[in-house]
């Protein structure tokens, strides 16, 4: 039987070496790994929560039992350069993003590689990286999967907030694993949810997309694609629904919500 641990130690020490390479600027705090059931009831629930074409496990590996999903925090250093007021995001913010989704698609390839080397199978959504840019979805949500794999729980800034905060990204990989499924937590890690009070997220969002009633995603989208044409330098990593080419010109990005606010990093 597979050790969780010696898959967590795997992903970390991935990351560790991958920001020491020299055409790397970002850094990461150490990240946190969960394992959620590839059969909860919750996963099946995330055709009505977001879309009814959201992928489910079986669709990417026969007979999944694990899905893998790891957070990657951002450092505080990262954080501070895009405290500033306002929707304009700080460059080394849009370079990170970029940086990070890269990061992702190596890291899951070595994941799986390895993974197959010990006798599992592995495989990743096609839908990950791709971006539904009329409905501003995707029908493969990292976050709530994350959810289901005990990471932590949505705040009113609609991010998954972790023990480590929620100032990062998500990525997973679904498996035949023989571990033990992690649980959804049952503790409300909200400031607003949990005790009515906080709501600092919803001071910080520039747009008006966050609201104590609920959040719109249309204002979100066009401070990212104000963003984008901003920061073109850096890449993109969103593909078309085929997951062929890119459908966005620069890097779509804020993350004011989820700086200079009590759960950033706790």
């Amino acid at each position: 039987m597979m050790d969780k641990k010696t898959i967590t130690n795997m992903i970390q020490t991935y990351l560790q070496n991958y920001q020491n390479k020299a055409d790397i600027t970002s850094q990461w705090s150490e990240p946190l790994v969960g394992f959620a059931d590839a059969n909860h009831p919750d996963i099946l629930k995330l055709k009505d929560i977001i879309s009814q074409q959201h992928v489910m496990p079986h669709e990417i590996l026969k007979k999944p039992t694990i899905v893998i999903a790891y957070f990657v925090p951002f450092t505080k250093e990262l954080a501070d350069t895009n405290k500033a007021a306002g929707d304009v995001a700080s460059p080394e913010w849009a370079r990170t993003y970029e940086e990070t989704n890269g990061m992702f698609g190596e890291l899951n390839h070595y994941l799986i590689e390895e993974l197959k080397k010990m006798g599992y199978e592995a495989g990743i959504s096609k839908e990950s990286t791709t971006f539904d840019r009329e409905k501003l979805i995707s029908n493969w949500s990292h976050r709530h999967i994350a959810r289901i794999a005990g990471l932590g729980t949505f705040g009113i800034n609609n991010m998954l907030i972790t023990k480590k905060g929620c100032c990062g990204r998500y990525s997973t990989v679904v498996t035949n694993l023989d571990v033990v499924p992690d649980q959804p937590l049952d503790d409300e890690y909200c400031l607003y949810k949990s005790k009515g009070i906080c709501g600092v997220c919803v001071k910080r969002c520039p747009s008006g997309a966050l609201t104590f009633a609920g959040y719109d995603r249309k204002k979100c989208f066009q401070v990212c694609l104000k963003n984008a044409d901003l920061y073109k330098e850096f890449g993109d990593s969103y593909l078309d629904e085929g997951g062929k080419s890119s459908n966005s010109v620069g890097s779509e990005v804020c993350g004011k919500c989820v700086v200079n606010v009590p759960c950033s990093f706790k």
